[in-house]
């Protein structure tokens, strides 16, 4: 990858719409070869999909919460179970395994505290193995980047 890509990637993570020759244009290439370097970013799987950015409040789902989670058991099967429990659970936007007191960070939206509390009592807590749940509320976002740093 080089400062071409690395440039087209920094200009559909700020607009995925733009057409192929409106990418060349700020680019500084021929559509052509544009195209091409696109499309050899998919194939690699750097550029991995697209996707619209959505209001949340205005979609309903206002609350944010970062969840911390420590497993009881570091065991496969302990591990694979709560992943898997994870993976369908539709409010879990992200989930990371992390270093220090946490093992798992979850990104969870939800309508209200209500609908963060049956969620919590009806979904993460069935999830067998979970030794602790720690919620932590966001009051606002100061700062959401969809680019990259440049390299």
């Amino acid at each position: 990858m080089d400062a071409i890509d690395r440039n087209i990637i920094r200009t559909l993570q700020q607009n995925g719409r733009l057409s192929n020759q409106e990418l060349a244009d700020k680019i500084g290439l021929s559509p052509s070869p544009c195209l091409r370097r696109v499309r050899n970013l998919e194939k690699s799987g750097v550029l991995t999909g697209y996707a619209a950015f959505v209001d949340q409040d205005k979609y309903g789902l206002p609350l944010t919460v970062f969840v911390h989670i420590r497993l009881e058991r570091h065991s496969d099967d302990c591990i694979k179970e709560f992943e898997a429990g994870i993976e369908r659970l539709d409010q879990v936007m992200e989930c990371y395994l992390m270093t220090g007191q946490s093992d798992y960070l979850l990104h969870v939206l939800a309508r209200d505290l209500k609908d963060y509390e049956i969620f919590v009592r009806d979904k993460i807590s069935t999830i067998p193995g979970i030794a602790g749940i720690d919620s932590s509320f966001v009051f606002g976002q100061i700062k959401k980047k969809t680019t990259f740093p440049a390299l």
